[in-house]
């Protein structure tokens, strides 16, 4: 084993044992730094000796093959990760990414929601609360605009995630990472008016979630939700073939975002281990700096039409 694929496999098992990567994360990782140690062997340089410029040549060279800036930016983030833990274990002095920024792309983002139309999808969704698929439906839309929860997340929820005074749930997201997401007052209500009917679909694989169903996983499943929420959607008017579970998650960042909550909050609560990928949303805390200078700079005021200069 050369000392590259030493250090590479150390670097894995790092993120693998301290941090629960997910397999797909560890082997495109482990492709990454393959790449660049194959790039950095024609020239006869260790992975452990590449210096700054080393690295931006490399990336340079990505480019010129027709790589997508988000590919590339994903190749810089596994270099700067593995080089911070080289230099955690004391294995070089320094990090050569830290001065390299990141190449400039802006992820599209998918369909979202306005706030009229989730308030239609909901209000549409109490139409029937008082019959358990009703309930069931009510519950799992509340939660979902409540929360932001990735769909495998929502529909995989044990009964134990209900915490303390149900206002709360603790999540189990990808890697393993815990997290607690707060309820509001409508998500609350549902939910508990869900559980009256729970054991309606209560089978014996599915004792321990919280919506239980006959599907081998014992629980209901991503795709069946997903024809739910179509279906509620033609029920509301609203055009189906664009609204997903993912949309509804989509919505809650967007929209709290929008109405002035932290970017590390809405991080936090969608569960994104790397503040990068909540960045997609930056285009929104633009937009309300724009009109916060617009609105209460005195400039702003006084150049505003009329204004006596």
């Amino acid at each position: 084993m050369s000392q590259d694929t030493y250090l590479i496999d150390a670097f894995l098992e790092m993120l693998s044992a301290e941090r629960g990567a997910a397999g797909n994360t560890l082997a495109a990782y482990g492709r990454d730094l393959a790449d660049f140690s194959q790039f950095l062997k024609k020239q006869g340089i260790a992975i452990e000796q590449a210096n700054t410029d080393r690295i931006e040549a490399y990336l340079s060279r990505l480019t010129q093959q027709g790589l997508s800036a988000a590919t590339t930016a994903r190749r810089l983030s596994a270099l700067r990760q593995f080089y911070r833990f080289l230099y955690s274990e004391a294995i070089r002095p320094d990090d050569p990414t830290q001065t390299i920024a990141a190449p400039k792309h802006r992820r599209p983002l998918p369909h979202s929601l306005s706030e009229a139309d989730v308030g239609l999808l909901l209000a549409t969704a109490q139409q029937d609360t008082d019959s358990p698929k009703g309930a069931r439906t009510a519950c799992l839309m509340e939660l979902l605009y409540a929360t932001g929860l990735r769909v495998s997340e929502l529909v995989g929820l044990p009964l134990s995630a209900l915490a303390g005074e149900r206002d709360m749930l603790l999540v189990t997201g990808k890697g393993g990472r815990e997290r607690l997401v707060p309820l509001s007052p409508a998500a609350c209500a549902a939910l508990d008016n869900y559980l009256r009917f729970r054991p309606d679909f209560q089978t014996a694989k599915g004792t321990a979630f919280l919506f239980p169903s006959r599907a081998r996983s014992g629980h209901l499943t991503r795709h069946r939700f997903a024809q739910i929420l179509s279906e509620l959607a033609i029920q509301a008017g609203l055009p189906h073939r664009k609204i997903s579970p993912h949309t509804l998650r989509h919505a809650f960042a967007t929209h709290l975002l929008s109405r002035g909550a932290d970017l590390r909050a809405v991080q936090q609560m969608l569960g994104h281990a790397d503040i990068s990928t909540t960045e997609i949303y930056t285009h929104i805390l633009d937009a309300r700096m724009q009109q916060l200078v617009q609105t209460h700079h005195p400039l702003a005021r006084l150049n505003k039409p009329g204004h006596d200069s």
